[in-house]
């Protein structure tokens, strides 16, 4: 296929891994952080792990929208579909994310409640237009690749003058979680993760552009490389990452430059900041209370805001403890480490988020992951 095939070449992938074994210095760690859940499905489907130098470790991040989501939120959810008033929207990765007590919105569903699966905004304003004389609510969820699109829906439904809709709004931003990791006692704690640079986020990086990283180059000294999904973009993005350590700068480098700048999608970030505000704090599975790292709907949008039409209040309960999800996600361990996984955690029946979602650290893992790790207890 035309812009992928050239991006998988075989001979190219294999010139890129020898550069990383010849240039990787022996007895030096390189361990980088893969925030993006899509790279970390990459690296698992097309094994890029088993072409790198055993001193180089990529540490999977919270990179995921449906997994970083905490159950509080899934429960809140559950509780406004439950309303006999109410039909509720959602993408189709979150209808089996876990809440509390072992639910979910696909058993809520199953229970009565109206949950429809839509494949874009667009078919929550449609169904509003085609069903007047109930409230529909649309789960809003994503980083800030997802977050334009609701924007220009809540435009939307404000043109065509919906009383009768309004968004429960659970998108988060990118920065402000890599802030997060990096101050966390996970990292400054010896002995526990450490991260020597980070392979940043593609599809965020369309929107956000690569400047706000620029601030975690400086004032952590930890290079960024904006990476691409294909192998070839991945292989790449190491290698100028081991460059960096090697040469000891922490810059912040645009593999992505075919569809990254610097500044990003101007329109995009404008529609955002004229609809949507910081939340003071915003919960992520696996790193608790986030500061200035949720959005939510302005005053001035109120109208088209769930939480402030029904009265939502936060709803905060603790995650299943036999999960090793939230660890997962903040790449204090690896999904081989949980002893769920692969025995009652399976996506099949997924007791943990990271199981849920195809970009998840636990489903990219099983599907290509657990081959390598049944060949590696062999071996040994």
């Amino acid at each position: 296929m035309k812009y992928a095939d050239e991006f998988r070449d075989k001979k190219i992938a294999q010139g890129l891994a020898q550069a990383i074994r010849s240039e990787a210095a022996a007895g030096r760690p390189y361990r980088f952080m893969e925030f993006c859940g899509g790279h970390t499905h990459a690296i698992s489907r097309y094994g890029l792990e088993d072409m790198l130098p055993r001193n180089i470790r990529m540490i999977h991040g919270p990179g995921c929208p449906v997994c970083v989501l905490p159950a509080g939120r899934i429960d809140m959810a559950i509780g406004l579909a439950a309303r006999p008033e109410v039909i509720l929207c959602v993408y189709g990765d979150l209808m089996r994310v876990p809440g509390s007590q072992g639910q979910s919105l696909l058993r809520a569903k199953a229970r009565g409640a109206d949950i429809r699966m839509v494949y874009s905004t667009i078919d929550a304003v449609r169904i509003a237009e085609e069903t007047p004389d109930r409230q529909v609510v649309f789960f809003a969820i994503g980083f800030e690749t997802t977050t334009p699109p609701t924007a220009v829906m809540i435009r939307l439904a404000e043109k065509k003058k919906l009383e009768n809709f309004s968004v429960f709004c659970n998108h988060v931003l990118t920065p402000p979680a890599m802030l997060n990791i990096l101050e966390s006692p996970d990292i400054r704690r010896i002995g526990r993760v450490e991260i020597d640079g980070f392979v940043g986020p593609a599809h965020v990086s369309t929107i956000i552009g690569t400047e706000p990283y620029e601030f975690f180059a400086e004032e952590f000294g930890k290079p960024v490389v904006i990476s691409g999904f294909e192998p070839l973009d991945m292989m790449q993005a190491i290698l100028m990452l081991v460059r960096q350590v090697n040469e000891g700068r922490h810059e912040v480098e645009n593999q992505y430059s075919r569809a990254v700048t610097r500044e990003g999608n101007l329109r995009a970030k404008e529609e955002v900041s004229d609809i949507f505000e910081l939340r003071d704090q915003f919960e992520w599975r696996g790193l608790g209370l986030v500061p200035y790292s949720g959005l939510k709907l302005k005053r001035s949008y109120a109208k088209f805001d769930a939480e402030v039409r029904f009265a939502m209040s936060d709803v905060c309960v603790e995650d299943n403890p036999a999960c090793e999800c939230g660890a997962i996600l903040r790449g204090a361990k690896k999904p081989i480490d949980c002893k769920l996984f692969g025995t009652v955690c399976t996506p099949e029946t997924p007791m943990g988020s990271c199981m849920v979602s195809s970009e998840g650290a636990c489903a990219a893992h099983w599907t290509y992951g657990r081959f390598r790790d049944h060949r590696e207890r062999r071996a040994s």
